[in-house]
């Protein structure tokens, strides 16, 4: 589904990693671990193809993401560690903003059932992140590479996740994240890849 060939990347005169190699299939879920720095955000902004590495290239179903980028983004969701979601709006704007069917739905899914009306600047952080966390829900890509997606949910918000990208996963999806956390209740084998002392993916 998407290869990794060789990346490298350089950041203010500091290797962040080179030589990095991993393909990600269906059915994939992949955490990317490494402490603060590390350049785990900067890895998925490569994945998502929102910036390029110095060296190497990504691939989408065995092309350079260039020459399929249209495609490739009509299957991407990415859900970067901002919220991306507008704070003079409700919650139910902000979903049909990308999706004009069935946001209460997902906001419900969520747990924000009456919250749907409710501006997204007098929620709490949490619920700022559900609302844009909702979008699993709604969206039909089959490629999810989510930034921090646990950040700022409580026990059960990461549970109700985690149950989410194992539906994604076993409907012949895949997901790349990075979290400080690992999912919980998960099923299916977690795989990881740790950008700290050049460990490779398992």
């Amino acid at each position: 589904m998407l290869e990794a060939r060789n990346l490298r990347c350089e950041r203010n005169d500091r290797m962040l990693f080179s030589g990095l190699s991993f393909a990600v299939q269906p059915g994939d879920l992949m955490q990317v671990t490494g402490e603060n720095g590390a350049g785990k955000t900067t890895l998925l902004r490569l994945l998502a193809g929102l910036s390029s590495p110095d060296s190497g290239e990504v691939r989408w179903q065995g092309k350079p993401l260039a020459a399929v980028r249209d495609t490739f983004h009509s299957q991407l969701l990415w859900l970067g560690h901002q919220p991306g979601i507008k704070a003079r709006l409700t919650a139910r704007e902000n979903l049909r903003f990308y999706h004009p069917a069935c946001p209460d739905a997902a906001l419900r899914l969520v747990g924000l059932n009456g919250y749907e009306e409710r501006p997204v600047g007098q929620l709490s952080a949490g619920q700022e992140r559900r609302v844009a966390l909702a979008r699993l829900w709604l969206s039909p890509a089959r490629l999810w590479i989510l930034d921090e997606p646990f950040t700022a949910i409580d026990a059960a918000g990461v549970a109700l996740l985690s149950q989410r990208l194992e539906q994604h996963a076993r409907a012949g999806g895949a997901a790349i994240f990075t979290s400080h956390q690992p999912p919980c209740g998960l099923t299916l084998p977690l795989r990881r890849l740790s950008l700290k002392d050049d460990a490779p993916c398992s």
